[in-house]
């Protein structure tokens, strides 16, 4: 059984997200003693402040997985050089009501993919500014910022060897992120 519990948030909602097939792939590499649960964003109701006192079932849903979590794991595309609306409304959510901020203190990792070649580095700079404000803790380096080229992903969906070892470095630095906050 694992001991730190990851909650991973897709920025896409598209069926055949990069980020999403890279999400799972990352899921892959952890060691035995992470586990990864994706937790969905595309069935949370538009934030609005009206609904504080009585919150949809999906979103007591996803604050519930957000809460449980060890630490976070953000993979975001980038929409129009920010982060993605879904992204954006599931991190409202889970920072309301007022006081009950479901991401405090969370360790993060932060990276995503893109056929662009800055990849998602404007989407990730601005989810950064946004996770600070809501007091998590996202791990600064090393970056990654994933150029998709055909070969990118094989048959599978999965990484394909050539960008593997890059991503087996990041996703050691992110267990030891992980593992300092939590076994404070």
């Amino acid at each position: 059984m694992s001991r730190y519990q990851i909650a991973v948030l897709v920025g896409s909602i598209r069926r055949d997200s990069y980020n999403r097939k890279l999400a799972e792939s990352l899921g892959k590499m952890l060691s035995p003693e992470f586990s990864s649960l994706l937790v969905r964003i595309d069935d949370l109701p538009l934030y609005n402040q009206d609904d504080d006192d009585d919150q949809a079932d999906t979103v007591k849903r996803f604050k519930s997985a957000i809460e449980a979590a060890a630490g976070l794991l953000f993979v975001t595309p980038e929409h129009n050089r920010s982060i993605s609306a879904a992204l954006k409304n599931a991190l409202d959510h889970g920072s309301r009501p007022y006081g009950r901020n479901s991401w405090r203190g969370k360790p993060a990792g932060v990276l995503g993919a893109s056929p662009g070649a800055v990849g998602t580095a404007v989407a990730q700079q601005h989810l950064r500014n946004i996770l600070a404000c809501l007091d998590i803790s996202a791990m600064g380096q090393p970056e990654a910022f994933i150029h998709v080229t055909e070969g990118f992903f094989d048959e599978s969906g999965a990484v394909a060897a050539g960008s593997r070892k890059f991503l087996e470095k990041w996703t050691a630095r992110y267990e030891a992120w992980v593992r300092q906050h939590v076994d404070r």
